[in-house]
């Protein structure tokens, strides 16, 4: 058996099967994840990339138990935790753990930094004084100890975020979803916090669910990359073959977005322009998701859902395009 059979043979440490989350509005009901499928592998970091509005965040949100799937399953190692009671959840909150998009809004500013990043070991431990392990989380995530009696006011953006990330760390999980850990900050600072959230995952085995809308830093990040659209994932797979062969006609397009470094070749290549509008976040859609802004779109896709489904082992696309020709590109 050779290793990568050895790695496709371990049992997810996190895996979402059927995922709904659906909204009640005055308008109507509004799709937010519409059936999503994903498995994390142990110590890996899966990217998951779209536009705003598909329905990111609230997978991670839906994982974590911040909003209630509306159908689905989630499961943690082997126990579905979707199925589960506050209290009952309560035991393997240390296992799972997720960082906010905004280093500002995620803190109570009127807590120091110390109560911040002690507050794990008060609730689920009831310890109170843990004032080594605070130094100690704070060294790890590149930040002084001496600055723990200070508010998160007086800490910049990137500081934030390295305060939300050593509270996550706190209780030693095994699997953080990152909700956009970077998108907040200074170009300057992201590359600091990646580096460290690499290092932090080297160092303590860390599974990582990366979710961001840049994709040149999901590509740096991530050893597999999920698409998402409009709720749903139309591709799924190795971050280098996602990057050089994008199969999903939306992917494609994304990745043509992405700045080239070097000015010749930006210069020469072709911008995939999406024409079309976006479908009323309430209607409900009848056939592929992305039709109405797919210039390869035809008949079958206005009344078929494309399944999501390997083209090559590894590589999942969900594409009526592909069955026809072969390719969508």
């Amino acid at each position: 058996m050779s290793a990568d059979d050895v790695t496709l043979a371990v049992e997810p440490i996190l895996s979402v099967r059927g995922l709904e989350v659906y909204f009640e509005t005055p308008r109507g009901v509004v799709r937010a994840v519409d059936g999503v499928d994903l498995a994390l592998q142990p110590g890996e970091t899966l990217g998951l990339v779209g536009e705003s509005g598909c329905g990111k965040s609230t997978v991670a949100r839906s994982i974590v138990g911040l909003v209630p799937p509306t159908a689905g399953r989630v499961f943690l190692d082997e126990t579905e935790i979707s199925a589960l009671t506050p209290a009952e959840m309560r035991p393997l909150r240390a296992r799972l753990q997720m960082v906010f998009q905004d280093p500002y809004a995620s803190l109570n500013p009127r807590m120091t930094v110390a109560s911040i990043i002690g507050e794990p070991f008060l609730i689920h431990e009831g310890r109170k004084d843990v004032d080594p392990e605070v130094c100690e989380l704070m060294r790890l995530v590149g930040l002084d100890p001496s600055m723990r009696r200070r508010y998160p006011h007086e800490f910049s953006g990137g500081q934030r975020q390295r305060i939300g990330l050593a509270r996550a760390l706190a209780l030693e999980p095994a699997v953080i979803l990152l909700d956009e850990p970077v998108s907040a900050l200074d170009v300057s600072v992201q590359s600091q916090v990646m580096n460290l959230l690499d290092d932090l995952k080297q160092r303590l085995g860390l599974t990582y669910l990366f979710i961001a809308h840049n994709l040149a830093v999901v590509r740096h990040m991530s050893d597999r990359v999920a698409v998402m659209y409009l709720g749903r994932i139309v591709e799924i797979a190795d971050r280098d073959d996602i990057y050089a062969n994008p199969l999903h006609p939306y992917t494609q397009a994304l990745l043509s977005a992405v700045p080239v470094p070097d000015p010749v070749v930006e210069r020469q290549r072709e911008r995939i322009r999406l024409e079309g509008e976006l479908p009323s976040p309430t209607s409900e859609i009848t056939g592929c998701p992305f039709r109405s802004r797919c210039v390869h779109a035809f008949d079958r896709c206005a009344v078929e859902v494309p399944p999501l489904k390997d083209h090559v082992p590894g590589h999942a696309v969900a594409c009526h395009l592909l069955e026809e020709d072969g390719h969508a590109g």
